[in-house]
């Protein structure tokens, strides 16, 4: 699949020219003039974004600071000017880089490669974890051993996923039931001991080590 680069700016020239060098480099092209243009954009889920700052209609500050909450791929801004007063304000609107007009082609095409480098590198830590001979993949919702798959039901696997992501901190019954069957759920914070004893004794049929350790008064915890 190609990887999508969104390139917005009001001079056309600029455009053109950033539009036909990454097209040769086999990336997919999505383009903007203005700010409105730059927002429809969006929704074709750019893998990144080269975004003018002194753009008309919406500046690219203002765009930066709409689109953040929303898409996740690195924000490089273009300008012909920085300061130390509008770094800061780039990046507290979540900006994550910016490129100095006029450019070297060679430069940027080697920041973009560095950004989506760094956020395959990300997405992949995000969505599995390797501890010992277990594995946990965050989007299938599943464990494996050594290749071996390893179903778990949903509240099971919702309680791995809530240790796991936080090794080492100590969660009581009742954060974990709160967190996992919500405050307005009928029940009891029992029923979190029971689902622990279940994912332990499937884990048991491929290992004999600890994962989820009992801290005797406060809890439960992963172990790194």
């Amino acid at each position: 699949m190609c990887t999508k680069i969104l390139i917005a700016d009001d001079e056309m020239d600029i455009v053109s020219m950033l539009g036909s060098f990454f097209e040769s480099k086999g990336y997919l092209i999505l383009s903007a003039v203005n700010g409105i243009e730059v927002l429809k954009q969006v929704e074709q889920q750019p893998d990144i974004i080269l975004l003018d700052i002194n753009m008309p209609e919406l500046d690219g500050l203002e765009i930066c600071k709409r689109i953040r909450d929303y898409v996740s791929c690195p924000i490089l801004f273009l300008t012909a000017r920085i300061e130390d007063n509008d770094k800061i304000k780039g990046f507290a609107v979540g900006g994550d880089d910016y490129i100095v007009k006029p450019f070297s082609l060679m430069e940027l095409e080697a920041r973009v490669s560095a950004h989506l480098r760094r956020e395959a590198r990300h997405t992949f830590e995000a969505q599995i974890k390797f501890s010992g001979d277990l594995t946990i993949n965050y989007s299938e919702r599943c464990l494996f051993f050594v290749g071996k798959r390893l179903e778990l039901a949903k509240k099971e696997f919702d309680i791995v996923e809530l240790l796991s992501q936080n090794p080492g901190q100590i969660f009581d019954k009742e954060h974990i039931y709160e967190r996992i069957w919500g405050y307005d759920s009928e029940g009891d914070s029992s029923v979190v001991a029971e689902h622990i004893r279940r994912i332990r004794t499937k884990i048991a049929v491929y290992t004999d080590r600890t994962y989820i350790e009992t801290v005797w008064g406060c809890g439960y915890k992963w172990i790194k």
